[in-house]
C-alpha cells in the first residue's frame, strides 16, 4: 500500500470545502478538566542576578503594588546601591561565590523555598531571614550566565519563575515585558488538574523492585516523582509543577497516567471520525497535522491558510499525542502524519518527540508500509507543512476502536496495519525503553513460583489454571522488567523488539511441569522442581532435620500435622529446633 499519488488528481479547492464540512460537523475534543488547582501570590518577589540588574528592576516595579521586593546580587564585586523613593518594603543582600554554588530554589508560584544549603550545616532559609516568611511568591532569574545561572534546572521552569538575560546574545522578550508579568502575578489563579492516575495499571513498581520509569524520564517539568513509601514505591505527580505538556501519558505504555486534555481514546475516535467525515464530503489525500493551540493561533495572525488536504489536531501541547495516535491516524486514512515542531518547546519534549517518531517508522518498516508517512516538521517550514502526499492512503475504512484499554487499543491499530501491510514476520530494534518485546523463559532454572505472575502490571505472563504452567503473550508486555527483577532464580530475560508477526498476538506455553502430590494425602500442591529445590536449600535447617525433611513433601495442612503428631509423641521435640 505504498503507491505513489497521481498528482493531477488531486484538487485543493474541493479539499479545503471536505476539511471545512469536517470542522463545521464534528469539533475536537475540548478539555473539560475543572480548574481545580489554586495558587495564591501576595506579591512578594525575589529578583536574583548582577547587583546592577536587580537594581535597575527593582526601581522599574516600586509602586506597582507589590508586597516586597527583595534583591540577591550574585557579583560580589559590585557596590550595592540604595533603594529609595518605595514604599514597599526592599531589602538588598549580596551572595559571595561560595553561596551563589549553594543557592536552591523550588516550589512554584506563591511558594517559592529559597535557601543555601551548605555542605556542613543546616539550609538557611533566606526568605525567612531576610523578610520574615517561609516563601517567596514569584522569582525573577537575571543571572544569565552569570555565577548563579546554575539555579534554575528545570526545562520548564514553574509558573511564577520568570527568566530575562541582559546579554546581546540572549533573544527573549523585553525586560519591561517581563516585569509587566510579574506585577500581573499577584493574587489567586486557578488552574485544571491536568492528570489522573490509575495505580493499578502502573508498571513502576511492584514487590519492592522498580520497573518502568518512562514517565519520570520524559517530564520537562520534574513534576513527576517516584515515592518511595515502607514497601511500595507510585508515581506521584505535583499538580502545582505539572504544566499540561502531556509526554507522560504518550510515553505511559498502560495507561495508568491518563490526561483530560482531552482523554487519549476521545482524541483517537475523534482522529477516526474526522478522517471518515473529510472523506464522505469529497477530500482526498488528507495530511493529519498535530499542532499546537499556539501555533495554529499564531498562523491565524499572521494570516496563513493551509493547504487544503491538511487537516489539523490541535493540542494543548505536542506531547499529548505519541505515536499511538500518529499511527491511529494511518490506520484511519490519512496519508501521511506532520507533527509541526514549535520553537517553545522544551528540550526534554523534542528529544521525547523524536523517539517516539522513531518508534513510529520501526513499526512501520517492519509492517511493510514506508516509513516516512510520519515526519517532523520544523517551525515556519511551511513547504514541508503544505506538500502534497507522496503515498496514497492505506484505507478508506472507518476504524472502531470499541476497547478503553491503552494497550488493547495500540494492538488493534496495528493489527490494522499489518493487514494493509506486509508484516516482515521478523523481530525488529527498537529504540531503548520502547515498550515492545518478548522474553526468553529458562525451563532449567524455573519452579514455577509465579512471583512473575504476580507483579506484572499486564496480562502478558498468566499461570496454568489445570496445571503448574507459565503464559505469555507478547502483545500484552511492555518491557517493565519487573518480571527479571522478581524472579528468585534468574530465569527470565528481556528480549526487546518489535515482532512484526501474528505470534505476537498469540498467547503460549513457556515452561510447565507436572504437579507433585502430597506424600500423605495425594493432593497436588506444588511442582516437582520447587520441592527439590525446598528440599536442597532447607536440609539442614533444624526444623527439617532427619525424618522432618519428609514435611517439604507435604501440602500444607498434612505438614501441620505431622508436626503435631511429632509433638504429641515427643513433647520435648520443640525444644530441640
Amino acid at each position: 500500500m505504498n503507491q505513489k499519488i497521481p498528482l493531477a488528481s488531486v484538487d485543493d479547492q474541493c479539499n479545503a470545502a471536505a476539511r471545512e464540512a469536517v470542522r463545521q460537523r464534528i469539533s475536537w475534543p475540548a478539555n473539560l478538566t475543572p480548574a481545580n488547582v489554586t495558587y495564591h501570590s501576595r506579591g512578594h518577589v525575589l529578583l536574583l542576578g548582577s547587583a546592577q540588574a536587580t537594581h535597575d528592576a527593582a526601581c522599574a516595579l516600586q509602586g506597582r503594588g507589590l508586597a516586597s521586593i527583595t534583591l540577591l546580587a550574585t557579583d560580589t564585586q559590585a557596590s550595592l546601591s540604595p533603594l529609595t523613593g518605595g514604599s514597599e518594603p526592599a531589602v538588598q543582600h549580596p551572595l559571595t561565590s561560595e553561596q551563589c554554588q549553594q543557592l536552591q530554589i523550588t516550589g512554584y508560584l506563591g511558594a517559592f523555598a529559597v535557601s543555601l544549603q551548605p555542605a556542613s550545616d543546616a539550609p538557611l532559609n533566606l526568605a525567612r531571614a531576610l523578610i520574615a516568611r517561609e516563601h517567596f511568591d514569584v522569582v525573577l532569574d537575571m543571572t544569565g550566565a552569570g555565577p548563579a545561572s546554575g539555579v534554575c534546572r528545570w526545562e520548564l521552569p514553574p509558573p511564577g519563575y520568570l527568566k530575562w538575560s541582559a546579554q546581546p546574545s540572549a533573544a527573549g522578550e523585553p525586560l519591561e515585558s517581563v516585569l509587566e508579568r510579574a506585577v500581573e502575578l499577584v493574587g489567586e489563579f486557578d488552574k485544571p488538574r491536568y492528570f489522573q492516575v490509575n495505580s493499578d495499571l502502573c508498571a513502576h513498581s511492584s514487590s519492592g523492585n522498580i520497573g518502568c520509569t518512562r514517565c519520570l524520564d520524559v517530564c520537562p517539568a520534574d513534576a513527576i516523582t517516584s515515592y518511595q513509601g515502607r514497601i511500595e514505591s507510585r508515581i506521584e505527580i505535583d499538580p502545582f509543577l505539572c504544566q499540561g505538556v502531556g509526554s507522560c501519558t504518550s510515553a505511559c505504555p498502560t495507561g495508568a497516567i491518563e490526561f483530560r486534555l482531552p482523554e487519549t481514546r476521545r482524541q483517537q475516535d475523534t482522529l477516526a471520525t474526522w478522517l471518515a467525515a473529510y472523506r464522505d464530503a469529497g477530500g482526498t489525500q488528507p495530511v493529519m497535522r498535530f499542532v499546537t493551540h499556539d501555533t495554529l493561533e499564531a498562523e491565524k495572525r499572521a494570516g496563513v491558510v493551509t493547504a487544503g488536504h491538511v487537516l489539523d489536531a490541535p493540542l494543548e501541547e505536542l506531547g499529548a499525542a505519541g505515536h499511538d495516535q500518529w499511527l491511529t491516524a494511518l490506520a484511519s486514512g490519512a496519508a501521511e502524519v506532520r507533527i509541526q515542531l514549535h520553537e517553545a518547546a522544551p528540550p526534554r519534549l523534542n528529544a521525547f518527540l523524536s523517539d517516539q517518531l522513531a518508534q513510529a517508522q520501526s513499526l512501520l518498516e517492519a509492517l511493510g508500509h514506508d516509513p516516512e508517512r510520519i515526519q517532523l516538521i520544523a517551525p515556519g517550514e511551511q513547504a514541508a507543512r503544505d506538500a502534497l502526499p507522496r503515498l496514497m492512503p492505506l484505507t478508506d475504512t472507518l476504524l472502531a476502536l470499541s476497547e478503553p484499554n491503552k494497550r488493547t487499543r495500540l494492538n488493534q491499530v496495528l493489527e490494522r496495519l499489518a493487514a494493509l501491510g506486509q508484516p516482515s514476520g521478523q523481530r525488529h530494534g527498537v529504540t531503548p525503553g520502547a515498550a515492545y518485546g518478548g522474553l526468553n523463559v529458562d525451563s532449567n532454572a524455573c519452579t514455577l513460583c509465579l512471583a512473575c505472575v504476580s507483579t506484572c502490571p499486564t496480562p502478558a505472563l498468566a499461570a496454568g489454571s489445570d496445571s503448574p504452567s507459565l503464559s505469555f503473550r507478547e502483545a500484552d508486555c511492555v518491557q517493565c522488567g519487573l518480571c527479571e527483577q522478581a524472579c528468585p532464580e534468574g530465569a527470565i530475560t528481556l528480549v526487546p523488539g518489535f515482532l512484526a508477526s501474528p505470534e505476537r498476538l498469540e498467547r503460549y506455553v513457556c515452561h510447565e511441569e507436572a504437579p507433585f502430590e502430597c506424600i500423605r494425602c495425594a493432593k497436588p500442591f506444588a511442582t516437582v522442581s520447587t520441592v527439590a529445590m525446598m528440599k536442597q536449600k532447607l536440609a539442614n535447617h533444624p526444623y527439617f532435620a532427619g525424618e522432618a525433611l519428609a514435611r517439604l513433601e507435604m501440602c500444607e495442612d498434612c505438614r501441620v500435622k505431622d508436626v503435631w503428631l511429632t509433638m504429641a509423641r515427643d513433647p520435648n521435640a520443640q525444644l530441640k529446633v
